[in-house]
């Protein structure tokens, strides 16, 4: 009986011996069987084709010869802490493993360790598996990852541009719209301007012509004299009204460009100031003074915008001053600046109301009856800009108002 049992317990260590070789010899990973030195005691029939050997080529070996040569050094050291603390582990935790075949070709591997004891001592089995399938998967799927990423990256850059194109474009129509809005109320204003602004010259035009027919006696020249001049008066503002008019369309068709040219600011001013005198209310004078005037009095200026603001700022100081006022133009020129002021006696800006100056069409309230388009002041400031310079004032109200301007001397 005691027999019968040995002979069951030998058959089955025989079958289990039996099953562990088989395992090691069919086993698809690759199992190396090394020595504390490294020394590879035992491989499988896998483990050797996986690195390129021949059976029973690798034993004898050390471990470090399947290896690549760059990381031989540092795997010795690895090797040595997994003696001093044997465990079984994954290696290369977070890291690329690879292997070195017979014919120095490398491939990516995973490894895991298992220490063991026998009689003999001890020992380490290493499963290897060859990933390169896997990682050459994982390197597609990186580089499809990437190429897709760049895609996304190009289609949102065409994207944005679209966008940007969308946005300019909606910048460009909202101008657009401005414009046209502003195009409209100009119209419009225009319209209501020109009706109210016309028709009292025109009315006096009319009814100053009729009075002129009946004064055809000689004894009658005073009178007829008198309508005449309120004829010229009407013709005068309905020119004026035409001019600004005029302006505004031409700044805003981008018509109007300096064309600065070399000449005598004193003559020039001397005799614009002559011209502008004919024009003056009942007792009124414009004064020219020079304050700290140069030798030379040689600009390089735009004569026509220079004589276009002139004539604008003294007329509007002789239309809002009373009679027997005085209007002051005050010049100085240095190395680099001409200034220039107009000064007169006049109504006067209300300060609630000065931020409008510029503004087209703005009417000052206490204007009145006095003719005027409201387009003056804008132009001046227009060509003032032109010209690279900057106009300022100084007003209040009943004590008269001046305008100062500054321009290069030499444009």
């Amino acid at each position: 009986m005691k027999s019968n049992l040995n002979n069951l317990s030998t058959v089955a260590e025989m079958d289990i011996l039996n099953q562990s070789e088989a395992i090691f010899q069919f086993a698809t990973e690759g199992i190396l069987i090394a020595d504390k030195q490294g020394k590879i005691i035992r491989v499988n029939p896998n483990g050797e084709a996986m690195f390129g050997y021949d059976a029973g080529e690798l034993e004898g070996k050390i471990i470090e010869d399947l290896i690549p040569n760059r990381f031989k050094h540092s795997h010795i050291k690895h090797r040595e802490n997994f003696n001093h603390h044997p465990h079984a582990r994954s290696m290369g935790g977070g890291m690329d493993l690879y292997a070195r075949r017979k014919d120095n070709s490398e491939f990516p591997v995973e490894v895991s360790l298992s220490p063991y004891r026998n009689s003999k001592g001890d020992y380490v089995i290493a499963f290897v598996i060859d990933i390169s399938v896997r990682k050459k998967a994982e390197n597609k799927l990186v580089s499809y990852k990437n190429e897709l990423e760049v895609e996304v990256e190009e289609r949102t850059l065409v994207l944005k541009e679209a966008i940007q194109k969308l946005e300019k474009t909606k910048d460009e129509l909202d101008r657009a719209l401005k414009k046209e809005q502003e195009l409209n109320s100009m119209k419009s204003q225009f319209i209501t301007i020109a009706s109210h602004e016309f028709r009292t010259p025109l009315a006096t035009v009319l009814s100053s012509l009729s009075l002129v027919e009946k004064y055809g006696d000689l004894e009658e020249n005073e009178k007829r004299d008198k309508h005449i001049k309120r004829i010229k008066s009407s013709v005068r503002n309905l020119t004026d009204i035409l001019n600004d008019f005029l302006s505004l369309n031409k700044l805003e068709e981008g018509k109007v460009v300096g064309s600065p040219e070399t000449f005598n600011i004193q003559e020039f001013l001397e005799e614009l100031c002559q011209q502008l005198q004919g024009i003056t209310k009942v007792g009124q004078k414009i004064k020219l003074n020079w304050i700290d005037a140069q030798n030379t009095f040689d600009v390089h200026l735009d004569p026509k915008l220079i004589k276009n603001i002139i004539i604008n700022l003294v007329s509007n100081a002789i239309k809002f001053s009373p009679n027997d006022s005085e209007i002051t133009i005050n010049v100085n020129i240095t190395d680099r600046l001409l200034t220039f002021s107009v000064k007169d006696q006049g109504i006067g800006i209300p300060k609630a109301e000065q931020k409008h100056v510029f503004e087209r069409f703005y009417r000052m309230s206490n204007a009145g009856e006095i003719q005027g388009t409201g387009l003056g002041l804008s132009i001046v400031h227009q060509y003032v800009s032109l010209l690279k310079g900057k106009i300022e004032f100084i007003s209040k109200q009943n004590q008269g108002t001046e305008f100062i301007l500054t321009l290069p001397r030499y444009l």
